[in-house]
This record gives C-alpha cells, structure tokens and sequence, in this order.
C-alpha cells in the first residue's frame, strides 16, 4: 500500500461513520482510527426560563459550601429576568482555564462575544473548549472550577 492508498483511507473513513478502520497485508499492517466528533454547543434557554434555571442550580450545591460562594452575585433578582444562561452540552469536568497556572477565560464582569471560549470541559479526556453563543456581560459564575457538570447544567449568567 502506498502513500496515496493510505490518504485516499483516510479520506474515506473521515466521510464514514467508521470510527476504526485495521488493514493486514504481508508484513503490513495499518489502524486508522477517527476521532470523535467533537460537538461544541451552546445551549440558550429564553429570558423567562433563565429565572428559573439557576434558581434550581442554587439548591443543588448547597450541600457543599464552594459552589454556593462562586465568585460575586452582584445583579439583584428584579434585574435577573434578563440574564441568558450558558449551559453545559456534555458531561465532563469544567475548568475556568486552560492549566493550573492560566488565568481563567472569563470572570464576572467580563465582556463576552460570539465565540468566545469561556471554559473547556473535559469528557473522556478530550478537551472541549466551550464557546459563547452570545455577547453581553458575564454577570455570575455557577460551578467552581474542576467540579464535574451534568449535560444542560447551567455553567454562567450572561447579561444581553
């Protein structure tokens, strides 16, 4: 099998829904093995709903003491009915940064625009990087970091 054999393969199997392909022939021996689609979504749920979203997360982690003390609730509830909800799009671990010694994507307070990475969740040690779907202010941070999240959970509150 040559060179171009082995492209055209890869090719073939990044158009598939193969995730693993082996090939034995004589003394060769190939395994192409395709990685997992790596879907990056973010979910919004309208203003309405995001009232009553981290309201529900609140109750949640008051068995544990630091994910009720993240950083800074500084919005009062009447102006909370605006707040749009970045939530979680898979299971996994939620870091704020890229390493232990990076400073965290986003913080409360910080501008945020389409596209915007604002944390990685970790699955299946894969390294998702989380990206914003809207702009607007991050008005508060719902999970610490290294806490494991659920698929839907609500990570921030962003004001529009």
């Amino acid at each position: 099998m040559d060179f171009k054999q082995i492209q055209e393969l890869i090719k073939m199997i990044n158009k598939s829904n193969i995730s693993e392909l082996s090939i034995e022939q004589d003394q060769f021996k190939i395994t192409i093995k395709q990685k997992d689609n790596e879907v990056q979504q973010i979910v919004t749920v309208p203003a309405m709903q995001a009232v009553q979203q981290p309201v529900a997360v609140a109750q949640q982690p008051a068995a544990t003491a630091p994910a009720a003390s993240t950083p800074a609730a500084t919005a009062p509830p009447a102006a909370s009915s605006n707040l749009i909800t970045i939530k979680s799009p898979m299971i996994g671990t939620f870091y704020r940064s890229a390493g232990p010694d990076k400073a965290a994507f986003v913080n409360v307070g910080d501008e945020v625009t389409t596209g915007k990475v604002v944390c990685i969740i970790e699955a299946m040690k894969l390294f998702n990087e989380i990206e914003s779907e809207v702009s607007g202010k991050i008005v508060k941070v719902l999970v610490d970091d290294a806490s494991p999240v659920e698929y839907d959970q609500p990570l921030f509150l962003v004001e529009p």
